[in-house]
């Protein structure tokens, strides 16, 4: 490519106005490109701050229903959902992730019932949430979470799901074959249209334990997931998971955590131009209330600044605490 040298070309003359900016803008971000992830809990008209996550709370399923609304009237499309299991329903197997009525299920179905498809469920798929050891799968002696039986587990806990109606299937627990079993599962109980995004890429980060906190697992983990995590310092690995999820039957596929990895959604957007979601995860989030309290940034800058980063790398739509707030700050 040729171009004039200055002064001829003057690069600044396209930023000097507010309507040029406007016209030559690359990247573009809406509420429709943003899904709000929320905690569900037990009990009704119940709310349980998370105080890791400042501004986040875990919401009992009448709750959880009226902020379905607000995300519509937001113009936010789809909601994540993750529960809370109370330590008496938590177990060494997990079985409360085969419950017809467990929370994920009971508000799922509320949600849709209220909403219908006025908005979409994505349902997490793991059994981290379940479990008395807090691991995203089953242990065998050794304490190594054995991949295949667990995978059976995870068929049981989306096909559980889906009966309740959820949208989109998204298995977070990085067992092999996983997206592949539940794809199978799904057609042969007739449920060929509900979607799979797979957390393909999920590396084993620094950046999850207020997550553990909201949903209960942080004082219950025993040792770490890096045996089937991915290991931060790998790209070219996240592309052989992506393959093979997508070859699986994967709809689409995410990259978790965000920012500190916008190289891989970058790398996996232009390898398989399929639809990839990347996840802003709690620590993120609560490194932007922290700046905030500490008066070393403006939230809603930030905010908007590091979403449309994401939606820059190639996101097609971004999981954010934050997006509720987003959301309105666009629709404004």
């Amino acid at each position: 490519m040729t171009h004039a040298a200055f002064p001829d070309l003057r690069l600044r003359r396209i930023r000097r106005t507010g309507w040029s900016r406007a016209m030559v803008r690359e990247t573009q971000i809406s509420p429709a490109n943003l899904i709000w992830p929320l905690f569900v809990c037990a009990g009704e008209r119940t709310e349980e701050p998370v105080a890791s996550l400042p501004g986040v709370s875990r919401w009992s399923v009448d709750l959880l229903v009226e902020r379905a609304r607000d995300a519509v009237d937001a113009g936010i499309p789809c909601l994540a959902l993750f529960p809370y299991t109370e330590a008496d329903r938590r177990s060494e197997n997990g079985a409360e992730a085969l419950n017809p009525d467990n929370l994920m299920c009971r508000a799922t179905a509320a949600i849709k019932d209220a909403l219908g498809d006025a908005i979409g469920v994505l349902t997490d798929v793991a059994l981290d949430p379940y479990t008395s050891h807090g691991q995203d799968g089953l242990l065998d002696d050794a304490g190594y979470v054995v991949n295949d039986p667990t995978v059976e587990v995870l068929v049981g806990q989306a096909l559980n799901q889906a009966r309740a109606g959820a949208d989109i299937i998204a298995p977070s627990d990085m067992m092999d074959g996983r997206v592949g079993a539940i794809r199978r599962a799904l057609e042969a109980e007739g449920f060929g249209n509900i979607q799979i995004m797979s957390y393909a890429a999920k590396y084993a980060s620094a950046f999850y334990g207020p997550f553990r906190d909201a949903v209960g697992s942080r004082g219950l983990l025993k040792g770490d997931k890096k045996t089937y995590q991915m290991d931060p310092a790998n790209a070219e690995e996240a592309l052989r998971e992506v393959a093979q999820d997508l070859a699986e039957g994967a709809d689409s596929v995410m990259v978790k955590p965000g920012l500190p990895y916008l190289d891989i959604v970058r790398l996996v957007k232009e390898h398989f131009a399929v639809p990839v979601y990347a996840y802003q995860v709690s620590g993120e989030y609560a490194m932007i209330e922290a700046a905030v309290a500490a008066g070393a940034g403006e939230r809603d800058a930030l905010v908007l600044e590091t979403l449309l980063a994401f939606r820059r790398a190639g996101a097609s739509a971004v999981l954010s605490y934050h997006a509720l707030h987003a959301a309105r700050l666009l629709g404004a």
